[in-house]
């Protein structure tokens, strides 16, 4: 005997679906589970919090920025390491005597400074004058020439040294010795530092506080110092000795001083001139009437 059963319903006739959904639920909680738990990169424009974008710490000195000078941009390199250059170096001299470098030192025509269009201040270069082969070391304080061809500006007495014042320019060769960076200004770095400020008082009743004074910085006077004429330079100490012997004898005060050049050093006799420049300039020359033709006149 066959028995036929009716079919089982399923009490709920909207089962189905929810079962689906359910699944669908399980598969897509199961597909998250597997993902790494790595928070999503920001885009590249914003950063991280507490973290710092590199490069942006810290300002670019305004000698290192992109300037302009007679319609053409200049942009100053980030570093000297291996530069080398040839070009035509000329000088400037008194017309600039005592006012303000690009990097705001006071210009000294008798210093051992130079100008140069990018490269960072402070940079140390030697100089080789490629029609006579003398050389010189200068440090980087100024911008310029903006003269075509033209590759650095000289101190009065690096021309004098290279041979470059009475021709005006000469064919130069400049190779970085190294990047000093900035340096402080003279009269800061000769200076001690300002005392700590001690903590201020409250003013007395009814009293108004007294203003603070701005300080003046004082002016320095070129025409003033300690002045020397060159009467030599020598590859070996005792002929260095020997012109300063002779020089001690009449009495005159006298300095050795030992100069590196052109991968050497030099021993450069000094005899003191006078604390007036204008003295001095008249001590140069009658050393040059004397006979002494390559005399420099050099402030120490």
């Amino acid at each position: 005997m066959v028995t036929f059963s009716a079919p089982v319903r399923c009490p709920c006739p909207h089962s189905a679906p929810l079962a689906l959904f359910v699944i669908s639920c399980l598969l897509l909680a199961l597909a998250c589970a597997g993902c790494g738990h790595k928070a999503p990169k920001p885009p590249p424009h914003i950063a991280l919090p507490g973290k710092k974008k590199a490069g942006s710490s810290g300002k670019i000195p305004a000698t290192q920025r992109p300037y302009v000078v007679k319609g053409v941009t200049y942009v100053p390199i980030p570093s000297a390491k291996g530069y080398r250059e040839r070009g035509v170096a000329s000088w400037y001299g008194e017309p600039f005597h005592g006012r303000h470098t690009s990097n705001g030192e006071i210009y000294n025509m008798y210093g051992d400074t130079a100008a140069h269009k990018t490269l960072p201040m402070g940079t140390i270069l030697l100089v080789r004058n490629l029609d006579n082969g003398r050389s010189s070391v200068v440090r980087i304080n100024d911008r310029g020439p903006f003269v075509r061809e033209r590759i650095i500006d000289l101190s009065y007495t690096k021309a004098r040294e290279l041979g470059v014042v009475t021709k005006g320019t000469a064919r130069v060769e400049i190779v970085a010795l190294e990047e000093a960076g900035e340096r402080p200004l003279p009269s800061m770095a000769a200076s001690p530092g300002p005392a700590p400020p001690s903590r201020p008082q409250a003013p007395a009743a009814g009293r108004t506080p007294p203003r603070p004074q701005p300080r003046k910085s004082p002016v320095p006077d070129f025409d003033r110092g300690n002045f020397f004429v060159q009467v030599g330079a020598f590859e070996h100490l005792e002929e260095a000795r020997t012109r300063a012997r002779g020089f001690a004898r009449l009495g005159r005060d006298v300095v050795i001083q030992q100069y590196p050049a052109a991968g050497m050093n030099l021993y450069r006799v000094l005899v003191f001139a006078s604390h007036s420049l204008r003295e001095a300039r008249k001590y140069e020359a009658h050393m040059r009437e004397s006979g002494y033709r390559y005399t420099l006149l050099l402030a120490r």
